[in-house]
């Protein structure tokens, strides 16, 4: 049985964690001033080494090394910023890198959209930087080159303008009790293009917030692709898509294929009720001095290919 001290500490953090829905979509300003106070204080941590690398390693041959969350990317690629039904977003992140097996992925789910969505197109949040690796502002994960957040907003017709990719704000898809999606903004629209996505056998997850979740639980018919949809927290603007690791990759160490079924049940229930109670009733703070923040992840963490990937030209 979990703790309550331990049910405490997970609430603590996603209180703290929650308000990064917003923030992981910042301005170019605030991005600047947080990369700047991250690399001032943690100079030598692998997320200020890789987070300042502008251009990939170069590699005779491009691999994802290491875990989704642990790991670094050789030979990468660059998502081209904007295509004939997509833009990438937050320009100044230079963040629209991956394996190029995502690149390609993204291009052809970008091509399809007007098709299964009725939108001009994708929004295409962040990828990887140039060679993977921890990152200086917002994810945990997207280290080794095949993660990729999707906006849930559509591309407006005609696109949007630089300004406007840095600093329009995003849309958030949860109701105001965080409990389910807002009619306002939730379409049958973003049913299609999750379902799509989840048909794709590249693909091995799909994150979403757990209000978005209730809104899939409830369509109707068969929920098998649902399996692949995992509930998190934040991902109420945007979702994230994770593709398996590229067949004989050795160097890639991924995640165990999904066989928890479609999630709708009590585990679902969970994760709204801790979201819930974390946004309206957060823990209070301890008395007495904050505690020292625990340092980032140091280069020995990663794989030791990743020093290579780092020092490369």
């Amino acid at each position: 049985m979990t703790s309550p001290a331990r049910i405490t500490a997970c609430l603590a953090v996603l209180a703290a964690a929650l308000p990064l829905a917003a923030r992981a979509q910042s301005t170019a300003e605030q991005e600047a001033k947080s990369r700047a106070a991250n690399i001032a204080a943690w100079p030598d941590a692998a997320r200020s080494l890789f987070g300042q690398k502008t251009t990939p390693a170069a590699t005779s041959a491009p691999r994802a090394i290491g875990s989704y969350a642990r790991g670094c990317l050789a030979g990468g690629e660059a998502l081209p910023t904007e295509g004939p039904s997509w833009q990438v977003m937050r320009l100044n992140r230079h963040r629209n890198w991956g394996h190029p097996i995502l690149v390609d992925y993204l291009e052809k789910l970008a091509r399809d959209v007007p098709r299964i969505t009725g939108w001009n197109g994708l929004l295409v949040g962040d990828m990887s930087q140039p060679r993977g690796g921890p990152m200086l502002t917002g994810h945990a994960s997207h280290q080794i080159g095949l993660d990729a957040d999707v906006w849930l907003t559509p591309m407006p017709r005609g696109g949007l303008s630089r300004e406007q990719r840095e600093n329009v704000p995003a849309v958030n898809m949860a109701r105001s009790d965080w409990r389910d999606v807002d009619p306002r903004h939730w379409t049958p629209s973003h049913v299609r293009l999750l379902r799509a996505v989840s048909a794709d056998p590249k693909v091995e997850r799909i994150f979403v917030n757990p209000a978005i979740k209730v809104a899939l639980c409830r369509e109707p018919g068969d929920r098998s692709w649902l399996e692949k949809v995992r509930p998190i927290w934040g991902h109420n603007y945007h979702f994230h898509i994770r593709l398996a690791c590229p067949a004989g990759m050795a160097s890639c160490q991924g995640q165990e294929p999904p066989n928890f079924g479609d999630g709708c049940g009590a585990e679902l229930t969970g994760w709204v009720e801790r979201q819930h109670e974390a946004i309206f009733n957060p823990p209070k703070p301890r008395p007495g001095p904050k505690p020292k923040p625990k340092p980032p992840m140091g280069l020995d963490a990663l794989p030791p290919e990743c020093r290579q990937v780092l020092a490369a030209p």
